[in-house]
């Protein structure tokens, strides 16, 4: 049976509110949480970046949830770093947090200046960076020289089990090329029958028996209008396809982009609705395909009522599937 999470965005909401969310998430039902890892913002009217690693002490003394994380190492993290604080999390809450790598986007990993390669030069950069964490997991004592250098770097505090390493794809591509190395997947939702190939991409390079994971982003509001509009206003610059999400730098030119953005397009990468009903349909038709997490991304504003409404009319039916 999957379990349902809370996704934490970072990048739309202060850290004090999201800490307070969370903890209403777990009383409302939720069964985990997964946090964004942001430096900057997608677009102005979000507003907000708070630091992600040191958020995650506090939630997860906080509650009593499991939670995940998405990051990209080799550019604003140093590998060695990223090990040693999933490590250090890991060893203080046993069992309770999984660490999820990508190959980035500008718009948090330019920051320090180092240049922005294509992407089968960012998969070769993050596949180094996954070697380098698993060997300082294992206790090795690390000299590497390549993409990213390292110097006789040992971790000392380690939690008894490795961090799980998950691999994050949207592509059929990536999901194959991750299969060799990542204990777990996390993509997006898709329609089913797209997101069906990404899985079959996992299993068929080597990642057949691993967990799945599903972020899942939805707007839900008392109306349908207002629904759709608080997804625009808020996602809008996430959902204008090609190559945008990934080379972009700066929040002022998402939201450039983001004018583009249609009704019909958010309607295509989000899930857009005010019937919770709706809601169950689609999210019970991912509980099927065999997720072992799905984490619900309220793109809109309207947090606490969102937690609410769920927890007491869409989480219950979905335990049932």
């Amino acid at each position: 049976m999957a379990r349902f999470g809370y996704h934490v965005s970072h990048e739309q909401f202060a850290p004090s509110d999201l800490l307070r969310w969370t903890k209403r998430a777990e009383e409302a039902g939720f069964d985990c949480a997964m946090s964004s890892d942001h430096f900057h913002p997608w677009s102005e009217r979000q507003g907000q970046s708070g630091f992600a690693w040191s958020w995650l002490g506090a939630a997860l003394e906080g509650t009593s949830l499991p939670f995940g994380i998405i990051s990209a190492p080799g550019y604003r993290y140093h590998p060695a770093v990223i090990a040693q604080g999933a490590a250090t999390l890991a060893q203080m809450y046993p069992g309770r947090f999984w660490l999820a790598l990508g190959s980035g986007e500008a718009i948090n990993e330019c920051i320090t200046g180092l240049p922005w390669p294509e992407k089968q030069e960012r998969n070769a950069r993050l596949l180094e960076c996954v070697e380098i964490i698993r060997a300082l997991f294992a206790g090795e004592t690390v000299t590497h020289r390549g993409r990213v250098t390292v110097i006789e770097a040992t971790l000392y505090s380690r939690p008894e089990e490795p961090v799980m390493l998950v691999g994050a794809a949207v592509t059929e591509k990536t999901a194959e090329w991750l299969g060799g190395w990542a204990d777990a997947l996390i993509t997006v939702q898709a329609p089913p029958k797209q997101l069906g190939k990404v899985l079959e991409a996992f299993r068929r390079g080597g990642g057949h028996g691993k967990p799945v994971i599903l972020q899942a982003a939805l707007s839900w509001a008392p109306s349908e209008q207002e629904a759709e509009a608080e997804a625009l206003q808020q996602w809008a610059p996430n959902v204008a396809g090609g190559e945008v999400n990934w080379d972009l730098r700066r929040p002022r030119d998402f939201d450039t982009v983001g004018r583009l953005v249609k009704a019909e397009d958010i309607r295509r990468s989000v899930l857009v609705s005010a019937d919770l009903g709706q809601h169950r349909a689609w999210l019970t038709e991912y509980a099927e395909m065999g997720f072992a997490e799905i984490h619900l991304h309220q793109v809109g504003r309207r947090q606490l009522s969102f937690i609410d409404a769920f927890g007491e009319h869409v989480l219950p039916a979905l335990r049932e599937v």
